[in-house]
C-alpha cells in the first residue's frame, strides 16, 4: 500500500463532495458516542459470535455440500470473502436493526456501515468514507474475532486509486488510535468436525454406510464435545431427515455405553446440567453412561 502520513484530529479532512470538515477524536464525535451508548449493556461480543457463526455456516452450506472448514482447499477464496456480506444481514437480524440506504443501517439515528474481513483490512466504499463504520476482523486460523467503531475519514484511508469501485483500506494507525473497540478478541467456536482426524472425517462423511452408522461413529469420535445441529446436517448432507437419523443413532449409542443428549429435550438439558454442561436447543452431546450404568431416556 502507498505510504500514508495521517492528518491528526483537529485538522481538516480531505475535501469531500460535502465540503471540508474537522477530524474529530472519538470522544468528541457525538454521533459515534451515540452509537456506542446504543450498544452499551448488550453482550456485543457474544451476539457477534452468533452472527459470524451463522454467516460461516451459510457460506459453507454443509447440509448440501458436506463442507465444515472455511479454510479448506475446497472453499473458494471468493466464498471466504463473502462471509462479510452475509455477516451484515446476520448483524441486522440479531441486533434487530433496519436495513437502510445509503449505508447499511441506522443506529441511534446515525447512518452506520457494517464491514468485515477475514484478512487484515477492510474495503471502505466511497459512500462510507467519512461515515461511521463497524469494522470486524475475523481470524479463521486463530478462531477469534474483534470489532471496532470508527469514523472512516478519507484522510485516514490509504491513498491511491483504490480498487475499481473506489474502495480504500483503513490505515492501521487510525484503527489503533482513533477508533473505539466494540469488544476485544472473542473466541469463535470451532466446528467439532475439525477435531476429527483425516481418517475419521473420511469415515463420518463417506457416502456409505448409512447415516445412522456414520452419526454413531461421529458421536463416538466426538464424545464429550457439544455438537450443533448444523453438524448433524453436514454429516447427513444430501440425505433425507438427518435429525431423525440422529435420534436413531442415539438409541444405537445407548447399546455401546454412550448417553446421547439433545438440548431439544428437557430431560437431556437437565442431565447435561447435572454434569456441568450447558446444552442449548439444537445441540447434542455424547457422554459415557453414569457410574451406575444408567443412561437418560428422552422422548422424541
Amino acid at each position: 500500500m502507498a505510504q500514508l502520513v495521517l492528518q491528526q484530529p483537529g485538522e481538516i479532512c480531505t475535501k469531500t463532495d460535502e465540503g471540508e470538515h474537522l477530524l474529530l477524536k472519538p470522544e468528541d464525535d457525538t454521533e459515534l458516542q451515540g452509537v456506542l451508548s446504543w450498544f452499551s449493556g448488550q453482550p456485543v461480543g457474544d451476539l457477534y459470535t452468533e452472527a459470524i457463526r451463522n454467516a460461516i455456516d451459510y457460506v459453507l452450506d454443509g447440509g448440501r455440500t458436506g463442507r465444515f472448514d472455511l479454510m479448506s482447499s475446497d472453499v473458494h477464496p471468493g466464498e471466504r470473502a463473502s462471509v462479510g456480506a452475509k455477516l451484515e444481514y446476520e448483524v441486522l437480524r440479531i441486533f434487530d436493526l433496519p436495513k437502510t440506504k445509503p449505508l447499511d443501517t441506522l443506529i441511534a439515528s446515525s447512518p452506520v456501515d457494517i464491514k468485515a474481513t477475514v484478512g487484515s483490512n477492510w474495503a471502505i466504499p466511497t459512500e462510507a468514507q467519512c461515515q461511521l463504520c463497524i469494522c470486524t476482523q475475523i481470524q479463521l486460523k486463530n478462531n477469534r474475532h474483534r470489532s471496532w467503531l470508527v469514523r472512516t475519514h478519507r484522510s485516514w484511508l490509504y491513498r491511491g486509486k483504490g480498487n475499481k469501485d473506489g474502495k480504500r483500506g483503513l490505515a492501521v494507525h487510525a484503527r489503533d488510535h482513533w477508533s473505539v473497540p466494540l469488544y476485544d478478541w472473542t473466541s469463535l467456536p470451532v466446528n467439532p468436525l475439525r477435531f476429527l482426524t483425516e481418517e475419521q472425517a473420511a469415515q463420518v462423511l463417506a457416502k456409505k454406510p448409512g447415516q445412522v452408522k456414520r452419526l454413531l461413529m461421529m458421536f463416538r469420535f466426538l464424545e464429550g464435545r457439544v455438537i450443533p445441529r448444523n453438524v448433524i446436517l453436514t454429516v447427513g448432507a444430501g440425505n433425507d431427515d438427518p435429525m431423525r437419523r440422529a435420534r436413531q443413532a442415539r438409541d444405537a449409542a445407548a447399546q455401546e455405553g454412550l448417553t446421547v443428549l439433545c438440548g431439544d429435550w428437557v430431560e437431556s438439558r437437565d442431565a447435561a446440567a447435572a454434569r456441568g454442561i450447558s446444552l442449548r436447543a439444537g445441540e447434542w452431546i455424547a457422554l459415557p453412561h453414569t457410574d451406575n450404568g444408567e443412561g437418560v431416556n428422552a422422548s422424541d
